[in-house]
């Protein structure tokens, strides 16, 4: 952050929804017995057994270092007085940074994720970028160069007023 700027929202999200909390947890349940009953118990896992090594590795990226992953993603936006700054950690290892200078408009609005962008996460689709991690409200916003972005947010009324605020001041 530069020495003259000061921060007017701040949102840090994760991905809290249940099913895919399931999708990441059975697997990583499975692994973990697969490693206690094939490695601890001594009894192949399974009709076609992996070899020992084989579920020593699934565990570790099934069982340990995906669940790890997914639990330490989370989207956050921070209105600064010199632009709007996005970042997806760890995905990103900087700020993404829109000046208000490059922004045209700007939009709260309810959207379809699936069908607008493809899902949550950062996605790339025929309606431009969209950085999401759970719910179906956010802030779509336009740029001088005809791009646009969306940004999904639990609290898009305030982060529509905090660009808005922005966008005066510039």
């Amino acid at each position: 952050m530069s020495s003259g700027s000061y921060t007017l929202f701040r949102e840090e999200q994760r991905f809290n929804q249940l099913w895919i909390w399931i999708l990441v947890l059975l697997p990583a349940a499975i692994a973990w017995y697969s490693v206690i009953e094939q490695l601890v118990f001594k009894r192949p896992f399974g009709s076609n057994p992996a070899s020992d090594n084989g579920v020593l590795l699934i565990w570790i990226f099934v069982g340990v270092l995906f669940p790890l992953f997914m639990a330490s993603l989370r989207l956050i936006t921070e209105v600064r007085s010199d632009g709007l700054y996005v970042r997806f950690y760890p995905l990103h290892r900087s700020w993404r940074r829109f000046s208000f200078d490059s922004i045209r408009s700007y939009d709260i609005l309810t959207y379809r994720p699936i069908r607008d962008y493809g899902g949550w996460g950062i996605r790339y689709g025929l309606k431009g970028t969209a950085y999401n991690v759970s719910g179906n409200r956010g802030v779509l916003i336009g740029f001088m160069d005809g791009g646009k972005l969306m940004v999904g947010s639990q609290k898009p009324e305030e982060l529509g007023a905090a660009i808005s605020s922005g966008l005066r001041v510039k």
